[in-house]
């Protein structure tokens, strides 16, 4: 059964999958960081995939999407050279089977792009899969999986940073669920504020989306903060953090004839 990689470079973090055939064996996620050499990510991917078991020379692919254009020559390099493997980038060419219809299809983030595809093979549409990520994006898939857009707000922890850097008399605090919406101090004010002022957010924009096109929309919550923000929802019915990876390796799937 054929094991491959799949990498999901965002603007904060990158998230690595191993899959021995449709499962997701071993994943992990570390900073992105785009002065790392090749060798340095060469010793990190390379070191993390060793300490799991997996024999590198027996990957049958590697696939990738990526926000980060300047960091993508290093891992294009790390990949070839640390596992002789040349990686499929999703991007203009590759075979995804998904329907954009967006003005400037070629401008949708291929996170968004990959998102979608996994979520329609998981939940069928209509769908609205809301990523928290540097950014909370919204993306939403029509009853007939056509991919038709979606909106862009600022990330939790974007945010939260922000409000800690312009607020001289605010400290830095955990981003946690408090017990209570009233916060009784300072932190648990602003982590208040921040996960259920997000929570809401998400709610106002699915209800805004639902009537400019009224669909029986699947919410579907993914990122590294989605655990944290989605329970809070009222409309989110599923949560699946590693949303992107399953659908790179379907993107795999897709062209591996290719």
């Amino acid at each position: 059964m054929d094991s491959i990689m799949v990498l999901d470079v965002g603007n904060s973090n990158t998230k690595i999958g191993i899959f021995v055939g449709p499962s997701l064996a071993h994943h992990w996620r570390i900073s992105t960081v785009q002065e790392r050499t090749t060798d340095e990510l060469g010793m990190v991917i390379a070191g993390l995939v060793q300490s799991a078991g997996v024999v590198r020379n027996q990957l049958a692919g590697v696939v990738i999407s990526s926000v980060v254009p300047p960091i993508m020559p290093a891992i294009e390099r790390m990949c070839k050279q640390y596992f002789g493997i040349s990686p499929l980038i999703v991007g203009p060419g590759v075979r995804t089977g998904l329907d954009i219809k967006a003005d400037s299809p070629r401008e949708v983030g291929v996170d968004r792009i990959v998102n979608a595809i996994s979520a329609v093979a998981q939940y069928g549409p209509p769908l609205i899969i809301v990523d928290f990520g540097t950014a909370t994006t919204f993306c939403v898939v029509d009853a007939l999986g056509h991919y038709v857009g979606g909106a862009i707000a600022p990330g939790v922890r974007t945010s939260a940073d922000a409000l800690f850097e312009s607020a001289a008399k605010l400290p830095r605090v955990e981003l946690a669920r408090p017990k209570t919406v009233i916060g009784k101090n300072t932190v648990t004010g602003v982590q208040s504020g921040v996960v259920y002022g997000f929570a809401s957010l998400v709610d106002g924009m699915v209800e805004h989306i639902a009537r400019e096109l009224p669909l029986p929309y699947t919410v579907v919550a993914t990122g590294g903060l989605a655990e944290l923000i989605a329970p809070e929802s009222k409309c989110i019915s599923h949560i699946h953090p590693l949303l992107t990876l399953e659908g790179l390796r379907i993107v795999w799937e897709r062209n591996r004839e290719r």
